[in-house]
Formats: C-alpha cells, structure tokens, sequence
C-alpha cells in the first residue's frame, strides 16, 4: 500500500475534531513554514540547486534542525532522482511522506501501563514550559476515561508550585499529595505512592523540580525520586516524560540534550505548539533525540492536548497545500 493510500484511510478513520486541533494548533507554523514552500513552488517550477538552497533555508527557519535538514534534502535528491519528478509542485506530497517517516521512527508513541495495579508517570522539566499545566491536562484527560487519577507535589523548590498543582487539582476533580515547601521531594513521592495503592488508584501524575541552577543536584534528585518509586512499584516509573516549550525553538532542543538519558527520558511532551511558527521543532527534536513524542499541547483549553499523531501532525501542516485530490491521485498510484 502506498503512503498517500494509508495516509487517505488513517486520516478518514481519525475524528473530525481531532484533525481540526492539530489544524488549528498548527495555523501559525503552516502560515509560515508551508506558504514560503508554496510560494517557492510558484517561483521556481524547475527543480534545481537554486530550489534545494531555498528549500534548505525554509526549513531551518522552521527551525527542522540543520543536521535533519540536510539529510531530508539528500534523501529529497534521491527521490527526485529515482521518480524523475521535474515540477517542483510534484514535490509537495514527497516532502509531506518524508517528515512522517522522520516523526515515526521505530518507538510507539502510545503511553506504556502497568500490566495491573498502579501506573506511575514522572514529568521533568525546566521552570515555565507547563510542566504543571500539563500535568493537570493529563489529569483532566485520564479522569474522563475512567480512570482514577492522583497527583503528587513533587516541585518543593519552587514558590507556589504546590499551589498550582492544587489549582488543577480542585479544577480536574483529583486529590494532590502533598508536602510543607521545602520537604525532601523523594519523601512526598513516597507517600504518594502509598497513598495510591491505598485508594486504589488506576495513575498517578509525579511533578518535579525544573530548577537549573545546580544540575547536577537536580539530576541527583531525579535519580534519587526515580529510585524511590522503582523500589516501591515494580517497573515504575512506567514513562518519564520530559515537557518542552515548543515556542522556544531550539531552545527546548537544548534542554532535551541536556536531560538526556540521564534521566531515563521515554517520552516528549511538546507544550504551546500553537503558539509558535517553528512546529518544525518536533521534527528537530524527534530525530536529534531518538525518543517519541507522547503528547503536544495545541491550546489553552482543558482538552487541548492531544496524543501525537505523526501523519496527523503533517497532514494538518500540509492542509491546503497537499490537497484531498493530491492525496487521492498519489493513492491510486
């Protein structure tokens, strides 16, 4: 089965208003990133160095990452090559089928549960890129299927981050475990944990400290959390998720260098994708990291972060530019 056939039958299957999220969520990258495509496409019809240059330029603007830039321009050369395409407009759902391969590589980007018992999440991150906020989303999202969810006050550093994380509490419906400010973050992961088994708790939702002014306390710290909750639940942590600013660019690609595998990263989890003209970030950090993309936050509202989606992700960039009857002709071919 050709891309664009399974790309036409996985788009049909996804909701209506799934696919309008990321459409929506994504405006301001495919005003940016996908018009300046389209518009070269108009200037320069013939595929030359002149149109790859060009090409390589937009892309790093949309911040893709000049490593992955240029390995997406070589593997365009040889597809250009071996389809002996000629117009540059044919391009387009070439371009489209190589950043879904560059997003999905061969991780599953679903959340791993426990086989019974507890689920334990841990969130990691720097101070200001919604760390909390994504917390209480999650929280929000896991409540409405069903499940019964805790929340653990893991950031004792940072004034007011117990606080926060009550907030969403009261608003989501959830119970926060919680310590004075200041307490030993391992010791409230602690009773969190034994406050879960007690109630009977389906997940429970760890924040931490994203302080960086002494990284290698905070990275003690993590490991020293992570040792508390592996020793009271078997496997557990089931996902670390590290929470990124996508508006920040390559900035938050720095950051997810810099938590690494230190931290035993499993997941990504990409905040305020909405907000920004560089989404091409996702694509930067997807490939420069090896590690998927659990979740992107594609609004304020409670339900506004969403599973990430790699073809759903390109088709709502590529929306308008990659046409129902592109991907109908590409898939009959």
């Amino acid at each position: 089965m050709s891309f664009f056939k399974k790309l036409k039958e996985s788009i049909s299957s996804k909701t209506e208003a799934v696919t309008n999220k990321f459409k929506e969520g994504l405006t301001k990258t495919r005003n940016a990133f996908v018009e300046k495509v389209e518009d070269l496409i108009l200037r320069r019809k013939k595929i030359d160095e002149d149109f790859y240059e060009e090409l390589e330029e937009i892309l790093i603007g949309a911040d893709v990452g000049v490593t992955t830039v240029m390995e997406l321009i070589d593997d365009l050369r040889d597809e250009v090559r071996k389809r002996r395409i000629e117009d540059a407009s044919d391009l387009k759902p070439v371009l489209s089928e190589k950043l879904v391969a560059l997003l999905k590589g061969e991780e599953d980007n679903s959340m791993k549960v426990a086989e019974s018992g507890l689920t334990v999440y841990l969130f990691v991150g720097v101070n200001g890129v919604g760390k909390t906020t994504t917390i209480g989303k999650l929280a929000h999202r896991f409540k409405q299927e069903g499940k019964k969810v805790l929340l653990a006050a893991g950031d004792t550093f940072r004034a007011g981050a117990i606080e926060q994380l009550e907030v969403w509490g009261q608003r989501v419906g959830v119970d926060v475990i919680k310590q004075q400010a200041g307490s030993d973050p391992a010791a409230v992961m602690f009773d969190a944990v034994q406050a879960a088994k007690t109630r009977g708790v389906d997940i429970l939702l760890c924040d931490t400290a994203g302080r960086l002014q002494n990284k290698v306390n905070l990275m003690e710290e993590l490991n020293k959390i992570y040792r508390v909750i592996s020793r009271e639940v078997p496997n557990a942590p089931h996902e670390v998720l590290l929470v990124l600013d996508a508006t920040t660019g390559q900035n938050a690609l720095n950051q997810a260098k810099m938590f690494g595998d230190k931290t035993g990263l499993t997941g990504l989890v990409l905040t305020k994708l909405d907000g920004t003209a560089k989404g091409g970030i996702v694509v930067a950090i997807r490939q420069e990291m090896n590690i998927p993309v659990k979740f992107v936050g594609l609004g304020e509202k409670m339900d506004d972060m969403e599973p990430f989606d790699s073809e759903q992700f390109v088709h709502a960039l590529f929306a308008g530019l990659i046409t129902e009857e592109t991907v109908e002709k590409e898939s009959q071919a």
